[in-house]
């Protein structure tokens, strides 16, 4: 699996103000914005991510993902100079 085939994945199954997947095939590391993840708690907002790559998971597909989730007012403080 590429990086940009594990983006597709999980921008297919949530919808994402940004995303940005990088890895070495099977360790990976995401950094998700998405309005979905508003009043989620951390494990939520990974368990719905998970969702979306389903059976890949199981299979070893995607053998490990570290993720850094926000919603979009989270990411814009963060990255908001002022």
């Amino acid at each position: 699996m590429t990086a940009d085939e594990l983006k597709t994945l999980i921008s297919s199954g949530l919808k994402c103000d940004h995303i940005e997947v990088q890895g070495d095939g099977r360790h990976w590391e995401a950094l998700i914005v998405s309005a979905e993840f508003d009043g989620k708690r951390p494990i939520q907002r990974h368990q719905r991510v998970y969702a979306t790559l389903g059976a890949r998971m199981q299979t070893d597909e995607v053998h490990a993902l570290s993720m850094k989730t926000f919603t979009p007012a989270e990411w814009a403080a963060r990255t908001d100079p002022n």
